[in-house]
């Protein structure tokens, strides 16, 4: 093992024992005065390197890297928060103590085995503020979606190569990507044989970079995760990310399946929207949404979400109640969200129903503890509704008005079924669709890499996986938990179902949070996707 690499406490001993040595040897050179010339010479000789030696060992403990798991030079201490790449055998964030055992186990096994392997990455933030409960749990349940999938991948479906899952944590504010991604592409070229990096669970322009750099710069495939804005993929005339894809429906998509559910009467509708220019979510959503909401009743109303304060929402909906509005778009975050829902519940327009639709961004909402849940009871009430990436009640056998394609109950079991056998990664839940979401996302990267092997006992090449993206559509679509993902030239899924959802707050009387009924599916195209559309997903 490389010194760098060495436990603290040996980090601290030498410079420490070197300290000590010089001490005693000063001590004697002062105290004792019956040394022979010679003697006393050798000893201040014997002095003068130990200080040499003490200061050159103080400055080298000092400048080495903070090294979060010992051996891993891939994982450093950064600003306090650990970022870089753990195989499980580092615990991020207390939450994910269990689930990052399971997946060090199972990783052991893997590596361990006869069979070839190749490594995934899930690549997402994992060391969230102490006070952030909403992206704590989110955090938990993305990496539990990807260890189920990585464990279905070897346990259930055993297919010719293993696979070796890595959690790669680009840092709270994702300003370590490309560091990250640099780690990542030295595993290219080891014996972990990285093939794909999925996950990437905000469309922002530091995810945004990252993932160029990765796609472009290191050659690597990349598989989106919950990530929805329309500018976040290629296009036949500007490939910005090649060897990019991307599992769930884009702000447009889901604005139009949203505009296909909803139906009415737009001359009554009213959009409010951040003009945050970094947050290419709420951007692409903002851009969705004016076209669904073309002749509206007024605004749009716009905020910056970095400075926006409660009072700004309180005007903004004295404009709503102004209009003749009855829906309000809403082109933002859940934050935000929030605020514009307390407002509302004290509207001044009050004997007036008020319906709020956003889509996916919002699936943290119910986790926010400053959402007031009493808004939506006070006056003529309030509705909110969302078009969020899929849902568990989406395709139960038992659920009503279930497309028969597009989706299946049986593709929703190749995820329930392995929750059922891991109780050990603690409580999954599926209610927000983050952790199906992750699933189908860890299992496109893994689709990517089987369906190249040639050979038995031989892991394919990057370039090769980037191949297979052209093919996921037809019979070798990916037949996701959270629907059919038939991959067009750019990428992206085409006519993905989306699931809407609404939030219902807790029965009278009670207090507390409410919870997420699902309402139906909706699809961009306005009609659920067949076998032959997904064949022919090219546009």
């Amino acid at each position: 093992m490389a010194p760098e690499f060495w436990p603290a406490w040996v980090l601290i001993a030498v410079p420490l024992l070197l300290l000590l040595a010089l001490a005693a040897c000063v001590w004697w050179l002062l105290w004792r005065t019956d040394f022979v010339p010679a003697v006393r010479n050798t000893l201040l000789v014997v002095c003068v390197l130990l200080g040499a030696g003490a200061v050159t060992a103080v400055v080298w403990a000092a400048g080495l890297p903070d090294y979060c798991q010992s051996g891993n030079e891939r994982l450093v201490k950064e600003g306090g928060e650990c970022v870089g790449v753990s195989d499980g055998g580092h615990v991020y964030i207390a939450e994910l103590a269990k689930v990052s055992k399971a997946i060090k186990n199972l990783n052991d096994e893997v590596t361990g085995s006869q069979k070839p392997y190749a490594t995934v990455a899930l690549m997402i933030p994992m060391t969230p503020a102490a006070d952030s409960r909403a992206d704590r749990e989110q955090i938990l349940r993305e990496v539990q979606g990807a260890y189920l999938a990585q464990y279905r991948a070897n346990k259930v479906d055993d297919s010719d190569i293993g696979v070796r899952l890595v959690l790669a944590n680009p840092g709270r504010a994702m300003d370590h990507g490309r560091q990250v991604a640099d780690w990542l592409g030295e595993l290219t070229r080891t014996d972990d044989r990285l093939r794909v990096v999925f996950g990437f669970n905000l469309s922002v322009r530091q995810n945004a970079d990252t993932i160029g750099y990765l796609t472009k710069d290191k050659g690597i495939p990349v598989v989106g995760g919950p990530i929805t804005a329309t500018t976040l993929a290629n296009d036949d005339a500007d490939r910005d990310y090649p060897g990019l894809v991307k599992v769930v429906p884009s702000n447009r998509d889901q604005a139009q399946a949203l505009s296909h559910y909803l139906g009415g009467d737009q001359s009554k509708t009213f959009l409010v929207q951040d003009e945050n220019s970094d947050d290419l979510y709420s951007q692409s959503l903002r851009d969705a949404f004016q076209e669904v909401t073309k002749g509206a009743a007024g605004g749009p109303e716009t905020y910056d979400a970095e400075k926006v304060l409660y009072r700004d929402f309180r005007q903004m909906v004295g404009n709503v109640c102004d209009s003749r509005a009855t829906t309000v778009y809403f082109a933002g975050r859940p934050p935000a969200l929030a605020n514009l829902i307390k407002a509302l519940g004290d509207r001044g327009c009050m004997e007036r129903p008020i319906r709020v639709v956003t889509v996916s961004g919002a699936s943290t909402i119910t986790l926010d503890p400053k959402l007031d849940w009493g808004a939506f009871t006070r006056g003529a009430g309030l509705t909110v509704e969302y078009a969020t990436i899929t849902h568990p009640d989406a395709w139960k056998a038992t659920t009503k008005g279930r497309p028969v394609t597009g989706g299946s109950p049986d593709d929703l079991a190749k995820l329930t079924s392995v929750i059922a056998r891991q109780p050990g990664i603690g409580a999954v839940d599926l209610t927000d669709g983050r952790t199906i979401t992750m699933f189908d996302a860890a299992t496109t990267a893994v689709t990517g890499i089987a369906d190249r092997v040639d050979e038995k006992g031989t892991v394919p090449a990057l370039a090769d996986i980037k191949e297979t993206w052209r093919r996921l559509r037809g019979q070798s679509k990916v037949e996701g938990a959270s629907g059919w993902i038939c991959l067009r030239s750019d990428g992206t899924p085409y006519d993905k179902a989306v699931a809407v959802v609404r939030l219902v707050p807790p029965p009278a009387g009670r207090t507390g949070k409410g919870t997420l009924a699902f309402q139906a599916i909706a699809w961009p195209t306005g009609r659920p996707l067949t076998e032959d559309m997904c064949r022919n997903a090219r546009g």
